[in-house]
């Protein structure tokens, strides 16, 4: 994904993708069950979060539009560490990152979903209450 650059033509660390917003993370993740990709709203203040997570619901139709498919919506969920968080996310199930053969199956899913997510976020990031 190196040679690929951002919506706004610049380099960019997909793997540590940067959105601008304290608390607010696009995660990549793949492990011996399944690969997944993320929007993490781990604000500490569950008031936040939950502001947070609103103003993704009034932009839910153009989250949509540009990763071309419902994800799913969960409000203020257990992480694996029990903290406290709200997520949009996709999963690829039955996929293991040991095993060379769903290498493939793991970049096709991952790249176009971070590539579409990160021209999204360069369309509503400014609108986003960083407070």
């Amino acid at each position: 994904m190196a040679p690929v650059p951002s919506a706004e033509g610049l380099k960019i660390n997909w793997v540590n993708y940067k959105t601008g917003i304290r608390d607010l993370h696009f995660k990549m993740q793949a492990d011996e069950q399944c690969a997944s990709i993320a929007i993490v709203m781990t604000h500490a203040a569950i008031a936040k979060q939950e502001t947070c997570y609103k103003q993704f619901l009034q932009v839910k139709n153009l989250l949509q539009a540009a990763l071309q498919e419902d994800w799913q919506w969960a409000l203020q969920v257990p992480d694996e560490y029990n903290k406290t968080v709200s997520r949009i996310y996709q999963l690829l199930p039955a996929v293991n990152i040991f095993k060379k053969n769903d290498w493939p199956a793991i970049i096709t899913f991952l790249k176009p979903r971070i590539i579409a997510l990160d021209a999204f976020w360069t369309e509503v990031k400014d609108g986003f209450d960083t407070a």
